[in-house]
């Protein structure tokens, strides 16, 4: 009994010992656990930061790359220009005789247009004069400037181009009428016509001076006195404030006269109206 009761002592004594002890192997078991997991993290945080490490040095070997590029492209940049800039020059200047040279080139031949129609007009005031005096005698009775109740056509164009010589604008205009009633096929009547057109322009007229210079063109569309009364319908629609329609007449004259000097007048005529 007294061995009984001695190890029952024993065992209740043991009891609380063996409970202490197996917590205690719990704590060191869940101790060693979290060491190994601190020393997990420590090994990755110490690869993140070689990888950082590595990273920043990349960055830094791009950053010093792009340097280089970018002072590189300067320089080649700055030595592109240097090297274009003095043959830019040149060519500007260059560009700059050749305007003045083409500016000189285009005022003589306007100057030389104006010249050749100066000198049409002295032609056609020659060949006037030339046919007044060979024309015959006017008959007994008849009155200087008068038109000639009838007559060769050359005597009735003659005294026409003589009174509109003179001044005698309105005698001269019945006088072309009378010519283009009585010789309407003559060789003459486009000149007639045109003239008719010249009278109403220097009357300041230039509504019928466009109807009679067209006249020329509608009736008699081939013939020497075309190109000029192509030009001087479009002068009178301009003059008359009808710009569209003389541009349009101006650009007509430039592409189908272009080898003739009228053209030139024409694109003259064709900047003053701002086309």
């Amino acid at each position: 009994m007294r061995i009984g009761r001695l190890c029952l002592i024993v065992l209740l004594v043991l009891a609380p010992a063996w409970g202490q002890k197996k917590q205690i192997q719990e704590l060191q078991r869940d101790m060693a656990l979290l060491q190994d997991e601190v020393r997990t993290m420590n090994e990755r945080l110490t690869n993140l930061t070689v990888m950082v490490e590595q990273l920043l040095d990349r960055t830094s070997s791009t950053n010093t790359a792009v340097t280089v590029l970018e002072s590189s492209l300067k320089d080649s940049l700055k030595k592109q220009q240097e090297a274009m800039a003095a043959p830019i020059a040149t060519l500007g200047a260059k560009v700059d005789q050749m305007a003045n040279e083409f500016r000189y080139v285009r005022e003589s031949i306007a100057d030389l247009n104006s010249r050749i129609g100066k000198m049409q007009a002295q032609i056609d005031d020659l060949k006037t004069t030339v046919q007044i005096l060979s024309a015959p005698p006017a008959p007994p009775g008849a009155q200087p400037g008068s038109a000639p109740a009838a007559g060769s056509a050359e005597e009735l164009f003659n005294s026409a181009r003589r009174d509109q010589s003179g001044g005698k604008l309105d005698l001269a205009l019945t006088e072309y009428q009378e010519f283009l009633k009585l010789y309407p096929n003559s060789d003459l009547a486009p000149a007639a016509q045109y003239s008719i057109g010249e009278i109403y322009f220097a009357k300041g007229d230039f509504e019928a001076a466009a109807k009679a210079f067209d006249l020329v063109l509608e009736r008699y569309p081939e013939n020497e006195k075309t190109p000029d009364a192509t030009f001087m319908k479009a002068k009178s629609l301009a003059e008359a404030g009808q710009k569209r329609r003389a541009a349009v007449e101006f650009r007509g004259i430039v592409k189908k006269y272009a080898d003739l000097p009228i053209a030139e007048r024409a694109r003259e005529e064709l900047a003053k109206l701002g086309y």
